[in-house]
């Protein structure tokens, strides 16, 4: 492969991940306005942000459905950090923080 080859390559690759990247971004932000859903009926009936035995249940679909090539041990990281992002969401916005930054 030329160097310039490799070049345009890159660069093919580089744009695919960017339209990815901004598709991640959109399902984010899909799965946040179910969170926030989520903290507005866990407000109006007094439930606990944390549910320990939900977020279990969470990985377990994440990582039954991961064919690879990301490592089990590396999705759970990505989703541990994923929910930690919406609990923070929803209990701010159950706390009257809500709002965009």
């Amino acid at each position: 492969m030329t160097p310039e080859e490799a070049s345009s390559a890159l660069d093919q690759c580089r744009a695919q991940i960017d339209v990815l990247d901004r598709q991640i971004v959109a399902l984010l932000n899909e799965r946040a306005t179910v969170v926030e859903v989520i903290g507005d009926v866990k407000q109006k009936s007094a439930m606990k942000v944390y549910e320990p035995r939900r977020e279990d249940l969470v990985y377990a679909n994440v990582l039954g459905s991961n064919a690879g090539p990301l490592q089990p041990d590396a999705v759970r990281r990505i989703y541990e950090r994923i929910i930690d992002e919406m609990r923070t969401l929803q209990r701010d916005r159950m706390a009257g923080k809500g709002g965009q930054s």
